[in-house]
């Protein structure tokens, strides 16, 4: 799982969005403060409120002052330094409600900004002691989560950071992040870690030597424990495993940081280790729940050291053995995982009697707090929502798929979770029913069909999960046989019928990627899902296409990129007939992209050459034409010197050398220079370096040690997709030796997220592709297959609209990359055969 979605799923039930309106009065800090004078500019990012004196300059870079509060003291907190910021004229932001200071903290925030709660924009170093030698008095005594990316100044809620004031950006990576200046004039990455560090040329000031020195001055053998790895990391503090100098024992610690880590009623993670400890202690002695040993605290955090447990997490089983995802499952492959998998539910079953005989509800249980040994013996873990109470309520932390709905208490919990994990299983796609508990009854019907379940199992699914009240949950792509007319017709309903032209933000709601790159873009904004509809034949709407145009005028795109930036915007107004707004977008961009080395289609050169050979045949336009060419040159001297792949898996058709093999293809076309199918041949076959074969005989992207990928952002079916329109060009090309094993990983009958960048549509996509120029029995059974199982992830929205939920399956998602407008696009492409399920493909079809 992601863990930055969870941020973005507090604002709405249905939609990620961040927590930038407040809900009422009390919801909003603004209104409990004095108001500025006249002389003060005040304007809203996202969730901050910022405020500076309209005759303060700030300069690019510095020292910057976090203050960090509780949800008890903020209010307090933020109105001392409110009133010392408004009185020193010093420009600042504050996050404007306490739900979102909440969101913040929450065990699964982002380490690196967890606990500020203001920011403070010093002139210079002399004014930076000033404001802390004076804030550290006046918010003396006061408490807040320790600022994991600062430097603490004294022992209260001040820290500081040595960072960018005005946002700038860099390419590390592939990737644009944040920026600040070297002393040479360039720039570099604005580190943000999870850890204080500090650019190298920057000299500590004297005011913060105190504070270095006893950040340094920290005694290792203040923890009795060698601390050997660790095994996982939240906001709310780490997971060890450790050696215990007493005796030599190996342990787990377990780490919680005092006011971090909140749950929804924010309670904070020490609480809850402490329930943990009490917990386990009332459990001692049964077989399968670790044995909890001391409770300690070491500087201002508290550790429990309990028994190491042998197994891997539940998830980890299932990935490894669930037939669904293979290429052509057995009955006697299917019919053995059954067996195993219902053996180990029955199991945890027994174990959960014996917790309850102890009078504990678990209140946690899900996939990733079984563990199973070698021997498939099962243990719980993580008992920190664990309760005694027979009337406990629902805890306030829970996994999504697997939380009951309200109203369920004590052992009732339990018994949800336990039928969730039954359902899960099998068919792993719990979240959904969160946004259509109606399509439960699918869902067992699924299962049932397709695994020989003990009798009754299908029921004892039912009779714990089946809501009491949902509304039917059935969309046209939940029919036996789809009228695609009416599939069509409903996914652009929903994509209408979520529109918000009323924001400034967004348009349409998409993946969380919004809220980082902007809502115009055309992976995830208002671009991709406006080309969605068009190409698709499904309208033109001219309102909507106005909101971009105002949009990009107002923000202009901070990046050049093709899915992430001005170029892939620009191409979808040019096509929609707006040439003087996609002239501006490309002028705007021509100093980003002379900065740009990423070769990828999404963010880097080889997108931003397609679209400029685009606007060169639409405007017969020599000089677009030669930049291409160039970006081409450039490109075909990189691969030559392409570092030989990593850890993390890149290749594919978002940031790997499929991208450039794209883009060589078509400058063929445009030179009849079949040198550029040599090249393409040969960026193609730079991913499938990547590649390896796994166990079921198919071919995926490596993406660590233990994960192989088949998407089409990163994966095979990226690609194969790029494969596809080399083959057409050029069919003895010597990486199409490998398709059909790129293909073959492409076949397997489940997939978590419906999406085309990492998801069913993208599989879809590129055997559509495959079949559409060889005709093969085995394709056509996938690709139908693909389709008919479009309806798992089917849920109604608006009137007969059609919506889906985007990555992680927390939300539904409009955007082309992750949600409803990539769907279209896929089946239009897919049916219609024409196969421009993005743009620059299927050109010679």
């Amino acid at each position: 799982m992601d863990l930055r979605y969870e941020a973005f799923c507090f604002a709405d039930p249905l939609f990620f969005d961040e927590q930038h309106r407040p809900s009422g009065l009390h919801d909003d800090y603004a209104a409990l403060l004095s108001e500025p004078e006249k002389d003060w500019i005040e304007s809203t990012l996202g969730t901050w409120r910022m405020l500076r004196p309209n005759d303060v300059d700030l300069p690019d870079q510095g020292w910057k002052v976090h203050v960090s509060a509780t949800l008890d003291n903020a209010e307090r907190v933020l109105s001392t330094v409110h009133e010392y910021c408004l009185r020193e004229r010093v420009a600042f932001k504050h996050l404007h409600s306490p739900n979102a200071l909440l969101t913040r903290n929450t065990k699964y925030a982002p380490r690196s900004a967890s606990g500020k709660f203001v920011t403070i924009y010093p002139l210079d170093e002399n004014q930076l002691e000033l404001v802390l030698a004076e804030l550290s008095q006046q918010l003396r005594g006061e408490d807040g989560p320790y600022i994991l990316s600062d430097l603490r100044y004294g022992t209260g809620p001040l820290y500081v950071r040595y960072g960018g004031f005005v946002e700038r950006s860099v390419e590390l990576d592939g990737a644009r992040v944040l920026a600040i200046q070297g002393p040479d004039g360039a720039l570099v990455p604005d580190k943000r870690g999870a850890s204080f560090s500090l650019p190298d040329w920057v000299k500590v000031p004297d005011c913060l030597s105190a504070s270095l020195n006893a950040r340094k001055s920290g005694d290792p053998a203040a923890l009795p424990y060698r601390v050997t790895s660790s095994l996982h990391f939240s906001n709310g503090g780490g997971v060890y495993r450790a050696v215990r100098d007493a005796d030599g024992e190996q342990v787990v610690l377990k780490e919680a940081r005092p006011h971090a880590g909140l749950d929804r009623d924010g309670t904070d993670a020490v609480a809850r280790l402490r329930r943990e400890s009490d917990i386990l202690r009332r459990l001692a002695d049964i077989d399968g729940i670790p044995t909890a040993h001391e409770l300690f605290q070491v500087w201002e955090h508290t550790f429990l050291d309990m028994d190491l447990v042998p197994g891997i997490p539940l998830g980890s089983w299932l990935a490894r053995r669930y037939p669904l995802t293979r290429q052509h499952p057995d009955e006697h492959e299917i019919a053995d995982y059954t067996d195993r998998a219902v053996a180990l539910l029955e199991k945890v079953e027994r174990l959960m009697d014996r917790v309850h005989e102890r009078g504990v509800v678990f209140g946690d249980l899900h996939a990733l707090n079984v563990l199973v040994d070698e021997d498939d013996g099962v243990s719980l873990i993580d008992f920190e929502m664990a309760s005694a109470d027979d009337d406990a309520p629902r805890p306030a932390l829970g996994a999504p798929g697997f939380r009951p709905p309200k109203g369920r208490t004590g052992v009732a919990i339990d018994r949800y979770a336990l039928a969730a994990l039954k359902l899960w299983m099998f068919l792993p796609l719990n979240p959904v029913l969160e946004l259509a508990p109606g399509k439960l009854s699918g869902f067992v019907e699924v299962i049932e069909r397709r695994f020989p379940l003990p009798n009754g199992y299908g029921d004892s699914i039912r009779s714990e999960l089946s809501p009491a009240d949902a509304d039917s949950s059935a969309t046209e792509l939940d029919q036996p046989n789809p009228d695609w007319g009416v599939v069509r017709k409903g996914l652009a309903e929903a994509i209408l019928c979520s529109a918000t032209p009323e924001r400034d933000d967004r348009l349409f709601p998409g993946d969380i990627e919004q809220f980082r790159l902007g809502g115009t873009g055309f992976a995830y904004g208002a671009a991709g899902v406006l080309h969605a509809l068009d190409v698709a034949g499904t309208g033109r709407y001219p309102e909507h296409e106005r909101w971009l145009v105002d949009a990009v005028r107002r923000t202009p795109p901070a990046r050049p990129g093709f899915f992430d930036g001005a170029h892939g915007i620009a191409y979808v107004l040019e096509n929609l007939g707006h040439h003087d707004e996609a002239d501006a977008l490309l002028d705007g961009a021509e100093l980003l992209v002379t900065q740009t080395r990423d070769h990828g289609f999404a963010a880097g050169l080889s997108g931003i050459a397609l679209n400029l050979l685009h606007f060169a045949g639409s405007r017969e336009d020599r000089e677009f034409r030669e930049h291409a060419y160039n970006l081409g040159d450039h490109l075909a001297d990189a691969l030559t010197h392409a570092l030989p792949p990593g850890e993390v898996g890149r290749a594919g058709l978002l940031d790997g050398w499929s991208g450039p093999a794209l883009l060589f293809t078509h400058l063929y076309d445009d030179t009849g220079d079949r040198g550029w199918l040599e090249l393409a041949d040969r960026a193609l076959s730079r991913d499938l370096d990547e590649c390896v074969t796994t166990d079921d005989g198919v071919l995926q992207v490596r993406d660590g040690h233990a994960r192989t990928l088949p998407y089409l952002a990163v994966g095979s079916a990226g690609i194969a997709l790029v494969a596809e329109e080399l083959a057409a060009r050029h069919p003895d090309a010597s990486c199409l030796r490998r398709q059909s094993d790129l293909l073959r990983g492409c076949v397997g009958e489940f997939v978590i997220h419906p999406g085309l960048l990492f998801g069913r549509c993208g599989l879809l996509a590129a055997l559509a592709a495959a079949h559409r120029r060889a005709p093969d029995p085995i394709w056509a059974e996938a690709i139908a297959r693909h389709l008919s199982a479009l309806g798992w992830h089917a849920i109604p929205y608006g009137d007969g609209g059609i919506a889906i939920p985007g990555n992680q399956l927390l939300r539904l998602s409009m955007d082309l990359g992750t949600g409803g407008a990539g769907m279209l696009t896929t089946v239009a492409a897919t049916l219609d055969g024409h196969g421009r399920v993005l743009p620059f493909f299927g050109a010679l079809t």
